[in-house]
């Protein structure tokens, strides 16, 4: 699956209809409403929308879009097609204001549109945890956010790393699977432990660096190294956290080359698309974008509204900008 491959698709909205329904209907059409998959057949004529389906069983209209990522959209599947491939080829992600550029749209539908495909990006939980069969994990933190030293100097004296105002973000990074990211709210152990431990067996071994987070790991799993990055050791054999900070360096120049702030509120979405780029590395951007484009199925976001109550009427609803949940 090449960019000669879905080119073609970018420009004709059959031609994108018709391959979102092989990948999201592999053995045939099937009704969202009913689950129906023998009495459903294509509408056609001058009134008939493209992509518009019909089920004889409950007699409702549907088309490929309903239940998915798409669902309510008013923009063709052949821009959504375009978005979902600059997303899944761009190694450091695409920024909304580029979307909103080459697709001709407003730049809060742009906005919208990426975060509902870095929903379908996401991953369900998954039953299987990291390091299984006895593999090396390595585990680290970081922090993403402006540069000390381009901060106000209130805000960096007596800080050391300048860390404060930053996002903490935990790595963990299965040298012979996948990758996993976690944001939280600091880097002491009551917060980190609990996620380390829920995702890696206890047959596991752990490489980290000599942060004293870390310290007692080794009472948990197979074996636990570190490196003393305070002395200025960061690599002995094969005990070494690269494999993670090469992780955070993609995910830091995404955000400094792209999308310059993430907000605490949405970071997690960020996380998940460049969870999901990095754990596809050994497949082509096509069969990337395929699998993004299958993950939209049952999966939603709408934008949140805002309640309407005595304090909050018409008026200043009309002040407020709706964001997404």
């Amino acid at each position: 699956m090449s960019y000669q491959t879905f080119a073609p698709l970018f420009g004709d909205e059959t031609k994108a209809i018709a391959f979102v329904e092989s990948l999201m209907w592999p053995d045939g059409p099937v009704c969202p409403h009913c689950g129906c998959t023998e009495k459903v057949w294509r509408l056609k004529g001058k009134t008939a929308r493209p992509g518009l389906w019909k089920c004889g069983a409950c007699r409702l209209q549907f088309t490929v879009k309903i239940g998915t990522i798409f669902e309510d959209s008013h923009l063709p599947l052949s821009k959504w097609l375009f978005a979902i491939y600059l997303m899944c080829s761009s190694k450091k992600g695409v920024s909304a204001n580029q979307l909103k550029r080459e697709l001709s749209i407003s730049y809060k539908s742009a906005w919208h549109l990426c975060h509902r495909v870095r929903l379908a990006m996401t991953k369900e939980p998954l039953a299987s945890k990291l390091g299984a069969e006895s593999h090396v994990v390595e585990i680290d933190e970081t922090f993403v956010g402006g540069k000390a030293k381009n901060k106000h100097y209130d805000k960096r004296k007596d800080h050391g790393m300048g860390t404060v105002g930053k996002l903490a973000v935990l790595t963990l990074v299965d040298r012979d699977g996948e990758a996993r990211t976690f944001p939280v709210k600091n880097t002491r152990r009551s917060v980190m432990f609990p996620k380390i431990v829920e995702n890696i067996e206890g047959v596991a071994h752990i490489v980290t660096d000599d942060h004293m987070t870390y310290r007692t790991l080794g009472e948990h799993f197979a074996g636990h190294h570190y490196v003393k990055h305070s002395r200025g050791e960061y690599v002995r054999g094969l005990v070494h956290t690269n494999f993670a900070e090469s992780y955070h360096s993609l995910l830091k120049r995404g955000i400094m080359g792209a999308y310059h702030h993430i907000s605490e509120k949405h970071i997690e979405r960020y996380l998940r698309e460049f969870e999901f780029k990095w754990n596809s590395r050994s497949i082509s951007d096509g069969e990337r974008s395929c699998e993004a484009i299958k993950g939209g199925k049952g999966k939603r976001l709408m934008y949140g509204r805002p309640l309407i109550t005595k304090e909050n009427d018409s008026s200043s609803l009309r002040k407020n900008k709706t964001t997404a949940p």
